[in-house]
């Protein structure tokens, strides 16, 4: 059984044990309980699709903590200038445990 959640306009599949990586969100402490109530999809002995969202549906979880995303680097270089700049970037992201799926 799993769900599509929509949280901040980012969507993603859940299943129950699954740790996910939403983008990251300040007001959510390490070791809170977070329940997501925008369901879009969720499969079980039937699936159910909303339109846009599932009534009566929730996904719950556990806040892990932030991580970091993978480094992406971006350069610039201008030909025949002898100029070059090359900067980095890593994006931060909530991770979460989804401990189950209510209302199903």
């Amino acid at each position: 059984m799993y769900a599509v959640v929509d949280d901040r306009n980012f969507q993603f599949r859940a299943e129950p044990g699954m740790r996910v990586q939403i983008p990251h969100n300040a007001a959510l402490e390490p070791g809170a309980s977070v329940t997501f109530d925008k369901v879009c999809l969720v499969t079980g002995d039937q699936a159910k699709v909303g339109a846009p969202y599932v009534s009566g549906v929730a996904v719950r979880a556990t806040v892990l903590g932030v991580v970091k995303g993978p480094k992406l680097i971006v350069q610039k270089v201008r030909r025949r200038k002898n100029h070059r700049k090359r900067t980095g970037f890593r994006a931060r992201f909530t991770e979460v445990r989804i401990d189950g799926i209510d209302g199903v």
